[in-house]
């Protein structure tokens, strides 16, 4: 599957405009990080996209989370190889127990490309202006982007020292400022 199918899919269901930022912020950080790793790019990408096409549709209703998307998935013929690492990312079913380099990988992507792009939006907007040292002091104020899970990025450190991935996913959230709408 290629970006602009997963695209069109996730459209399908998801419609909020800042749902489907943090599904592409996601995605880059999952594309950077499977480069790094030697894992196909690609793949990381689309699963980055789709991780969250069902959250509209579950009315926050966690304990539906991933699993709605994979027969969301499924239905659209999209592969396992996509869809398991999508039903298994909800760490509120499925907890930390994440072995593949892809599912740390997504737990570690869908929480800091939210606190990335709040450090942009302190900023004025600007996502030029992060640094890896503005992510490392912002990481260590729980309060900040207190959505933004930080047990769950801890969990690349095993894969990636923490300050390449803030550096590898600032970098591929500023080469799409411009869909997320960053200065």
């Amino acid at each position: 599957m290629e970006k602009t199918e997963a695209l069109i899919l996730l459209k399908q269901h998801i419609t909020s405009p800042s749902l489907l930022g943090h599904c592409l912020s996601t995605a880059a950080v999952m594309k950077g990080l499977a480069t790094e790793l030697g894992e196909d790019a690609v793949l990381w990408e689309t699963i980055g996209i789709l991780h969250d096409i069902d959250f509209e549709e579950i009315h926050e209703d966690m304990e539906k989370h991933g699993i709605i998307g994979y027969e969301i998935l499924w239905l659209a013929g999209v592969g396992d190889e996509i869809a398991l690492p999508i039903k298994r990312h909800n760490h509120m079913i499925f907890g930390s127990d994440y072995t593949t380099p892809v599912e740390i990988c997504l737990q570690v992507a869908d929480s800091v490309s939210g606190l990335i792009v709040a450090c942009a939006h302190v900023k004025g907007g600007n996502i030029t202006d992060v640094s890896v040292k503005t992510v490392t002091k912002k990481y260590k104020t729980p309060s900040f982007a207190a959505g933004c899970d930080r047990k769950r990025i801890a969990l690349g450190d095993a894969l990636i020292p923490r300050e390449r991935m803030y550096e590898i996913a600032i970098n591929e959230i500023t080469a799409i400022k411009d869909e997320l709408g960053l200065n």
